[in-house]
Formats: structure tokens, C-alpha cells, sequence
């Protein structure tokens, strides 16, 4: 066996909307009385199961194919080792993609949609029938990969943690993040509902809802139609972006400090005045975090590490 075909393939998945159900309520019949109590339909749950199934069997069937592979589930991603010549798939949604590539170093990662009529997939180009060529290709090094830029969390601990599509900073629940915050020479004390971090892949997500409503609210203010569409960035962009969510102020606090774009020389740094329950997580995955209270000083920069998206 060569080296190149001594590649392992690692395919990750995720638990289906049905399997969360049958870990919480235990038997099918009690699954489908909860959602149907609650006046949803139980036949989108199972419909969307067999085609993931029936996805997971073909891509699985590749797998065999090609001799050496593991398939994993997402909630592992944040303890797996990935060797450095490892080719990963990830099976659906754009979320599992975004989970994936920032816990990888390097290694290609091919994006494949399960279900094209319920998923948009932006970065899911492929179907599981395409693997086949995807696998051989990608591990001969035949297929272009496009760079993702990642964002960068250290901690004064060292600890540290990526983000692909932005990350948040702020409490664990519904209430008001204290914080002191300095961007260049700018620092100012905030209370707010948090910071988002934004990447180039995540322009189109949690930011531009952010920006979105904040033009239409400030337009229906002045009375004005909000015409401003947030413009999409390059996934390998160099810069960040970062926006205070619903800043207060108040005679302890300021709220001129929103909105900036983070460099290579201009970091953001974040220190906690949060006594419990500050939190820095990415990529929407909440279980995933850092725990950032009172003293805590996080630094905020653009990852030295970037994705490889097959394409």
C-alpha cells in the first residue's frame, strides 16, 4: 500500500433531529406524541432521518471502498487527534462544515449535503455520490481547496479557541455582559448583550442580521427606508469584524466603542467584569466554550491557521 492510499478518511456526522428526540423521550411512540402534541408534523423528523441515513450508507460505502477510514460523531470533534495527512468529509448541514474545519490544521475537508432540497449547503457543493472521485482526487492532491480565514480567542491563561464563522463573547444567558473593551487606543467600559467577531465566512450570518437591524432601526427613527444591504466578505478576508450587541449607556458604562475591523496590528481585547456565567463561544456550538469571568482578558486576532474547503 503507498502512501497516498494509506490516507485515512475521516467522515463526521451529526445526530439527526429524530435521534436527539429518541435520546430525550426514549421510544419512537413517545417522540412522535410530543411533536404531534405540539401540533408539528412527525413525518419531516423521520423523512429527514432516512435521507441522512440513506446519505451516511453511501458515503459509508465509499469509505469502505477506499480501506482506511473512521467516522465520527461532531459532539467528538473538540478531543479528536486528526493526523496531518488525514482527508475529512463532513455530512451536512453548513453548521457541521463550520464545526469541523476549525478544529482541523491543514487538512482538506470536503463538504457534502445530504438533503439539497431541505439544506441551502453554501458549503456543501457535493452529494454523496460524488465522493467516490472526491476521496481519490482530493487525496492525490488533484482538487483545488479554497482558504478559510478563522478568528482567534487567547485568553491571559493560554487557553484559546477558533471560530470559523464568528464568535461571541458576552453572558451564558439572557442577561447584560460587563466588560471593559480597547481597540487601538480606543477603551471604554460597556454593559451590552455581547460582542460578535465576525470572520469572512460568517459575513452573511450572525453579523449581517446584526447590521441588518440596526440600519432599520435607526431608519425607522429617522423616518427614512433602510436601503443598506450588508455586503458579503472573501472567505480567506484578512480583517475581522465586531459589533457590540445592544449597547447601554449609562453613567458606569459607554457605547460609542461598536462596530470596528480587526487587523493583523489591531487586535481586540476584552477584559471581564463579569463576577459568573461569562462565556466565549464560536460557530453557534454553546456546549463548546471558555469560561470568561471577572479578570479574565481575552485578546482577539485573526487565526495563524487557515481551512482548506475542497471546492
Amino acid at each position: 500500500m503507498n502512501a497516498v492510499s494509506d490516507r485515512k478518511i475521516i467522515l463526521v456526522t451529526r445526530k439527526t433531529r429524530l435521534e436527539e428526540l429518541l435520546l430525550r423521550f426514549h421510544t419512537l411512540a413517545q417522540a412522535r406524541f410530543y411533536i404531534e402534541h405540539l401540533g408539528a408534523d412527525f413525518n419531516d423528523y423521520l423523512n429527514e432521518h432516512e435521507r441522512y441515513q440513506s446519505a451516511t450508507r453511501l458515503a459509508l460505502e465509499t469509505m469502505e471502498e477506499w480501506g482506511r477510514y473512521q467516522r465520527i460523531d461532531r459532539s467528538f470533534l473538540p478531543n479528536f487527534l486528526f493526523a496531518p495527512d488525514d482527508v475529512v468529509v463532513a455530512l451536512g448541514q453548513d453548521g457541521l462544515v463550520a464545526n469541523t474545519i476549525k478544529y482541523l490544521d491543514g487538512q482538506p475537508l470536503i463538504g457534502v449535503n445530504p438533503d439539497p432540497a431541505r439544506y441551502d449547503g453554501v458549503l456543501l457543493p457535493f452529494g454523496p455520490r460524488d465522493l467516490k472521485l472526491l476521496v481519490a482526487e482530493t487525496a492525490y492532491n488533484r482538487r483545488s481547496c479554497e482558504a478559510v480565514s478563522m478568528a482567534k480567542a487567547t485568553l491571559s491563561d493560554g487557553q484559546v479557541l477558533y471560530a470559523v464563522n464568528d464568535l461571541f463573547i458576552g453572558p451564558k444567558s439572557h442577561t447584560s455582559a460587563r466588560y471593559e473593551i480597547q481597540f487601538g487606543k480606543l477603551k471604554e467600559v460597556q454593559s451590552s448583550s455581547g460582542v460578535i467577531i465576525s470572520t469572512g465566512l460568517g459575513s452573511t450570518g450572525w453579523m449581517k442580521s446584526i447590521v441588518t437591524g440596526s440600519v432599520g432601526i435607526a431608519a425607522g427613527l429617522l423616518n427614512q427606508r433602510a436601503k443598506f444591504a450588508y455586503p458579503a466578505e472573501k472567505w480567506d478576508s484578512d480583517t475581522l469584524r465586531f459589533a457590540v450587541r445592544e449597547p447601554f449607556p449609562s453613567r458606569a458604562s459607554n457605547a460609542e466603542l461598536v462596530f470596528g475591523e480587526i487587523s493583523a496590528g489591531k487586535p481586540l481585547e476584552l477584559l471581564s467584569q463579569m463576577p459568573e456565567n461569562g462565556v466565549i463561544f464560536s460557530d453557534g456550538i454553546e456546549s463548546d466554550f471558555l469560561d470568561f469571568n471577572s479578570g479574565a482578558k481575552a485578546v482577539i486576532t485573526l487565526a495563524e491557521k487557515q481551512g482548506r474547503l475542497v471546492v
